[in-house]
């Protein structure tokens, strides 16, 4: 069997583990799985550029996830008109002005001669501008986050249509992603690794208390979607009557219809970039980011500049995270903060990497598939599989105990195939050539 005949082949088997899903639960089960597996395949895909294009380790991949989300909801959700009028211009003026004080700060230590003087005056700087500061911010914040504090209290967004938020959130996080690594790509692999892991909890600490900005832990709902509502297909008399005379009922074929239409997008967008990443890969710069992740000495003796290189794949890795996570907010229709678990699903998506094949971008989209199926399915499977085994027991502690054990299965099943393909395909099922 030739390589590509077989990837076809893995590919394949995902596939039919999916339509069996279907046949077996419901086709609405099977489209959840699916649309969230194609968001999976994305994010995989990111983080695919960063350590198999470049040998990055980031492990603060929700922060940029959540990031995303932000944007869905600064860019579709509208604005509030009162919490503008009430504080909204006090807080731009605040963040100018923070901003305003670490651009001096940063101008002063570049320009002023180096001593002990140099070092006074950036401190007195900062203090004086976070008094300055706080002193415009917080009235704003406070004046916001009182306005309608149940359903509001924030600013809103620009209410754009949805789909700009997916690129928006892109841009968000490689705008981020850019201040990040001009400080922490200096760092050692394993340093760098615990920085992202630090500044993606800050991120998402941020989203959790700063209420002005996108509610807090009291969630944003209702965002618009670029899909049409169940009700509203419910309510149509050409759906209804088209669906019943294919021998459908209206209520599930809604829910279908909503969430392939979901799928359609979300392939669109998974094509397309697997597409610009496989042309990177194959052109002179992608050879060129192959040398320096395999012997930067030797990359940076050929005049090649890694930290420079590293910043740039850095940012696209970051900023494909990025449309992930407004496309998960989307899909969601809520951004919820405290559901952004950095170490649970960062776990998760470099297990979808690892399996897959680093360094292989058709690897890391079949490894999101894969593993993403499995976190879901497992558990049913676990359960189902428990109460067999357990079948001759009689009902008591130990029947109880090992049926609410099914629900670990997960963390072990993601263990046990992480191990079996270190030792039987170390460099992931499809590897990079």
């Amino acid at each position: 069997m030739t390589i590509n005949m077989r990837n076809v082949a893995l590919f394949a088997l995902v596939g039919v583990l999916f339509i069996i899903t279907g046949f077996l639960q419901s086709w609405n089960v099977m489209l959840t799985i699916l649309n969230m597996g194609l968001i999976s395949a994305i994010l995989a895909l990111g983080v695919n550029m960063q350590w198999g294009y470049a040998g990055l380790f980031n492990i603060g991949i929700m922060g940029f996830v959540a990031l995303g989300g932000l944007a869905a909801v600064l860019v579709s959700m509208p604005p509030v008109h009162d919490a503008w009028a009430a504080g909204g211009l006090q807080i731009i003026l605040g963040l100018v002005l923070g901003a305003l004080t670490i651009t001096a700060a940063v101008l002063f230590w570049k320009r002023a001669p180096a001593g002990t003087l140099r070092g006074l005056g950036v401190t007195a700087i900062l203090i004086v501008g976070f008094f300055l500061f706080r002193s415009v911010f917080d009235p704003g914040v406070a004046a916001v986050e009182a306005v309608n504090s149940a359903s509001t209290g924030y600013l809103g967004g620009l209410g754009l249509p949805i789909l700009l938020a997916w690129p928006a959130g892109g841009l968000l996080a490689a705008g981020v992603a850019w201040l990040i690594g001009k400080t922490a790509l200096g760092l050692r692999s394993d340093y760098l690794a615990i920085a992202t892991l630090g500044i993606a909890e800050i991120i998402i600490a941020v989203l959790k208390n700063e209420d002005w900005l996108s509610r807090g832990v009291k969630n944003v709902v209702s965002l618009p979607r670029p899909v049409p509502y169940e009700v509203d297909l419910q309510r149509s008399e050409a759906f209804v009557s088209r669906v019943t005379g294919w021998g459908f009922d209206p209520v599930a074929a809604s829910g279908i219809t909503v969430k392939l239409a979901y799928a359609g997008l979300f392939l669109v967008v998974l094509l397309l970039l697997v597409w610009l990443a496989e042309m990177a890969l194959r052109s002179p710069w992608g050879r060129m980011m192959r040398a320096i992740r395999d012997n930067e000495v030797a990359a940076a003796a050929m005049g090649k500049n890694v930290t420079k290189r590293h910043l740039q794949i850095f940012v696209i890795g970051c900023a494909v995270c990025g449309i992930a996570g407004a496309m998960m907010t989307t899909l969601d229709s809520q951004l919820t903060p405290g559901t952004y678990q950095p170490l649970r699903f960062t776990f998760l998506i470099w297990v979808m990497v690892i399996v897959g094949g680093s360094g292989n971008n058709w690897g890391a989209v079949l490894g999101g598939f894969l593993v993403w199926w499995l976190w879901v399915m497992v558990e049913p499977i676990g359960l189902w599989l428990m109460g067999a085994l357990t079948s001759g027991l009689p009902d008591g502690a130990l029947r109880t105990h090992l049926l609410d054990s099914a629900a670990h299965m997960r963390l072990l099943t993601m263990g046990l195939v992480l191990l079996l393909v270190l030792r039987f395909s170390p460099r992931g099922l499809i590897p990079e050539r």
